[in-house]
């Protein structure tokens, strides 16, 4: 039994599809899926949460990626508070850092990551981090504004970067890219995170796992990321199905309306589109 942390089901590369895709998953034990609610970005930030509002075996997030910061309004933000208490949505994300493409300005990432950061917090959900090419960054910012619960999504960094995650209490998620020979440091890093801190992803439909390199992924194929970690932790399949299910459980622990609203700190303020001034 298996628990795909991280798909973008919402993605047009399953819609012709999606039903074969989800009964594929469940024939591999892929039994649920955390749905991205990045979407296209604004103004339409609920598709993943509608999507999930179909199937059961769905849950689903909030967020802006980093990419599409630059079109995040005070109406974006309304909307993203308003659908955190959607009882499907379980985690606020994926936000953070992407300074590979730089699709909008770094200093407008920086403002909108600490922004939603606060709306998580406000919401007493867990974060997902996305971050690339900005993890001195992205660690500062968590170390400031952060001190949530949360994951770093789809982890490809170092063993040192695995170990400041770690102590911002974060988890590692780890999918396709560590079943790539090149991913040496990557399979280092998820020898050395603990067993509750531990999850396993897909990203679908990117980063297909070997042998499925440069096809579309799918949740289904995530057992053969399943069998990687195995190998290189020296246990079993099967473990790590039921360790990264207790740890998803635990972390995205049920509806937000169950949940207690967090207190956002007193020197958080609201975004107004402008920058962050660095």
């Amino acid at each position: 039994m298996f628990v795909d942390s991280h798909c973008h089901l919402d993605d047009r590369r399953f819609a012709d599809d999606l039903d074969a895709v989800l009964e594929r998953a469940a024939a591999a034990g892929v039994t649920r899926m955390l749905t991205i609610g990045t979407g296209d970005g604004p103004p339409e930030v609920d598709r993943a949460v509608r999507l999930a509002e179909r199937y059961p075996q769905l849950s689903a997030t909030v967020g802006v990626h980093p990419h599409d910061a630059a079109k995040v309004t005070v109406e974006t933000c309304a909307d993203l508070r308003a659908l955190a208490g959607h009882p499907k949505v379980v985690a606020f994300g994926e936000i953070g850092l992407d300074y590979h493409y730089d699709f909008s300005p770094r200093q407008t990432q920086r403002a909108v990551f600490i922004e939603q950061l606060g709306i998580a917090r406000e919401a007493n959900l867990p974060v997902v981090i996305h971050t690339r090419e900005a993890w001195a960054d992205t660690i500062a910012i968590l170390r400031e504004h952060g001190q949530l619960a949360g994951i770093m999504h789809c982890f490809t960094g170092t063993p040192q970067e695995a170990e400041e995650a770690l102590a911002l209490g974060l988890h590692l998620a780890f999918g396709g890219v560590t079943t790539f020979k090149t991913a040496g440091q990557v399979r280092e890093a998820l020898r050395l995170t603990p067993d509750d801190r531990l999850l396993i992803e897909t990203d679908a439909p990117y980063l297909a796992p070997i042998p499925h390199r440069g096809k579309r992924n799918e949740p289904a194929l995530m057992l053969e990321t399943a069998r990687v970690l195995a190998g290189a932790r020296g246990t079993t399949v099967e473990e790590i199905g039921r360790i990264t299910t207790a740890n998803f459980d635990r972390l995205c622990s049920g509806p937000a309306a169950a949940r207690t609203p967090g207190l956002p700190r007193p020197n958080e303020t609201r975004y107004t589109g402008g920058s962050d001034g660095n």
